[in-house]
């Protein structure tokens, strides 16, 4: 494979991903929206910050990403290495598996005594993909060469994205 094929190949999973990307940003971008959904899932298990409102928003998100990906599916072709036919679905189980990767590296964190809010390298940084491709995988699997690119691309990402979030005053920390 050619370095240009290999950057389509990067393109595409990052496409196809593009929902859980959206789903694990919507509780920062959102959190000023739904306030009577700002209660915390629960604070023991997963601490106070994983609310209600980041997981409704994260999985509307997602579903939203996945519509659009559907409607242009058209006319991007090779481009999209998903089926849309069940577009909803798809959509809200990449969604709904990132919030969930999310919720449980925090309670994972949480048991290790690991403080809110505390860098927990590298797992702050992949916890969304895991969950987002083990719930999508039941209506999509991309493969497990295809999984370990996103993972490491994730990473990157991640944090690119939220040094990028906490200079523009949107995140407290910058990891």
């Amino acid at each position: 494979m050619g370095l240009n094929e290999s950057m389509f190949a990067v393109l595409q999973l990052g496409y196809f991903f593009l929902p859980a990307y959206v789903a694990n940003m919507m509780p920062v971008i959102g959190k000023d929206w739904l306030k009577d959904l700002a209660r915390p899932v629960n604070a023991h298990w997963f601490g106070g910050h994983k609310t209600w409102r980041g997981i409704v928003l994260g999985v509307i998100g997602a579903i939203v990403i996945a519509f659009v990906q559907s409607r242009l599916a058209p006319y991007v072709g090779t481009f999209s290495i998903a089926p849309y036919r069940d577009w909803w679905l798809l959509g809200s189980m990449l969604g709904l598996g990132a919030l969930l990767g999310d919720l449980l590296k925090s309670f994972i964190k949480r048991r290790l005594a690991i403080k809110p809010g505390a860098s927990w390298v590298p797992f702050d940084q992949i916890d969304f993909v895991i969950g987002g491709l083990a719930l999508s995988s039941l209506v999509f699997f991309p493969g497990w060469a295809a999984a370990t690119v996103l993972l490491v691309m994730s990473f990157f990402l991640h944090i690119i994205v939220n040094r990028i979030g906490f200079a523009l005053g949107m995140r407290s920390t910058s990891w």
